[in-house]
């Protein structure tokens, strides 16, 4: 019986494999694989030509699995998703499933869409499953959502409302490449390197046993509070209208779960959450009228989050202690009072 893949194996793999094609940005494809073993979902924002198609194809040629794309426009209709019913002679109504029923979807220019098809997708996205009538189908495994948006052209587009952005574990921008990395990219081209010409590194047994062997990476309570501390600091600040929520925080350590095992190690650090706090966390963030005015970015306000709160070491005697949870008044969710839990 063979030896289960190591994770950090598997990323050497598959980041080797994806970068035949995407050239030059090691940086994107590290992150876009980490969404992967993380089990979440990727929202990559630039301008048309710069190789989002081609990453969403490139990882799926490289783990043996299937991709659709979905090029969304205002008369896409949830059904063209998600699946419909249909009328068979002989047979009756049967459920005809629609594009998400793969283990790569890529959404192109998905606020292009309506926002009824839009959420669509929620369900998807967060359940891995889909409700037709009474009946629930369920997803494969892996399942990843890569979705683009174009940010120069915003005539006829809907734009995503914050619970849909909530479900991206990431947002990632792919960014034009430097001289060196768009001549490798013409000579690709003119000597028919595309992506469904990469072979599969890793098959999709192997794949799934990878992603049980992240699940058990150790987080220690105190990388845990690191992570709650960073997005409680985003609701904090005077910049901000509305923070990061714990679906933030979760999403930070689960990032920076699978960040660690694409290392090979078997435990979490803060220089791990640091590394996926700008992709994690900066989408997640509404900023006030004023600081939008004064050109400041939510990705500026996660720097100066992560300057701020300090890292807990690794060391015994370094760790700071982590209360534990315990029954008492809390604040209500809308107006501040206090609500009683009451014990047990």
């Amino acid at each position: 019986m063979n030896a289960p893949l190591d994770p950090g194996a598997a990323y050497r793999r598959i980041a080797d494999n994806v970068q035949r094609v995407i050239q030059g940005k090691p940086d994107v494809v590290r992150l876009a694989v980490v969404a992967l073993f993380a089990e979440g979902h990727i929202l990559l924002e630039d301008v048309p030509g710069l190789g989002k198609t081609s990453l969403a194809h490139s990882l799926a040629r490289s783990i043996g699995g299937d991709w659709h794309r979905i090029q969304f426009t205002p008369d896409l209709l949830p059904g063209d998703i998600t699946g419909s019913m249909v009328y068979v002679q002989d047979r009756g109504l049967e459920f005809r499933k629609g594009a998400v029923f793969t283990h790569i979807v890529l959404a192109d220019e998905i606020n292009r869409g309506t926002p009824k098809t839009q959420s669509a997708l929620l369900e998807v996205m967060a359940e891995r499953q889909v409700s037709v009538d009474l009946d629930t189908y369920s997803l494969p495994r892996p399942f990843l959502v890569v979705a683009t948006q174009n940010p120069i052209e915003l005539e006829g587009t809907y734009r995503l409302p914050e619970a849909q952005l909530d479900r991206f574990l990431m947002r990632l921008s792919v960014g034009y490449p430097d001289l060196d990395a768009e001549v490798r990219v013409i000579m690709n081209d003119s000597q028919g390197l595309r992506p469904d010409q990469l072979v599969p590194v890793i098959d999709l047994p192997t794949l799934n046993s990878v992603l049980e062997a992240v699940r058990t990476t150790t987080v220690q309570p105190q990388i845990a509070a690191y992570a709650a501390q960073l997005a409680a600091e985003t609701r904090k600040h005077r910049s901000t209208r509305y923070g990061a929520s714990p679906r933030g925080s979760i999403g930070l350590v689960r990032a920076a779960r699978a960040l660690a095992a694409t290392e090979s190690r078997r435990y979490v650090t803060p220089d791990d959450v640091k590394t996926v706090a700008q992709a994690v966390l900066a989408h997640r963030i509404v900023l006030t009228p004023d600081a939008e005015l004064n050109r400041y970015t939510a990705a500026q306000l996660v720097r100066e989050v992560l300057e701020t709160v300090p890292a807990p070491g690794l060391g015994s005697g370094a760790l700071p202690r982590v209360p534990a949870p315990r029954p008492g008044p809390v604040s209500g969710p809308h107006n501040g009072t206090p609500t009683r839990i009451p014990r047990p």
